[in-house]
């Protein structure tokens, strides 16, 4: 998938879901760009704005596309060291309410 595929479906998943009460960036050291969930308000918003946010999850763009395919458990992957969590681990922990 690219960029904005991913983005749409994690803007499908996202607005679905209860909103997370956090925001979160997902970085790619592969592709450029970002998605971005801010979750601060009623629900959830998901866009491709560069903002800051409390939690900021990297790797690679196929890591965050097998997660949401449901072919990569988000906690193997971390375990594997395929994604790196800066800042509000629990923000990434409410992140599971959006992928199941």
């Amino acid at each position: 998938m690219n960029l904005a595929d991913t983005t749409s479906k994690v803007k499908e998943m996202g607005e679905n879901a209860d909103a997370l009460g956090s925001s979160i960036k997902f970085t790619f050291s592969d592709t450029e760009g970002v998605i971005y969930v801010d979750g601060t308000g009623d629900g959830n918003t998901i866009s491709n704005e560069d903002k800051e946010a409390e939690c900021t999850i990297n790797m690679e763009k196929a890591t965050l596309d097998g997660m949401l395919a449901g072919t990569l458990n988000p906690m193997s992957a971390f375990m594997e060291g395929k994604l790196k969590i800066d800042g509000d681990m629990g923000a990434a922990m409410k992140l599971s309410a959006m992928f199941s």
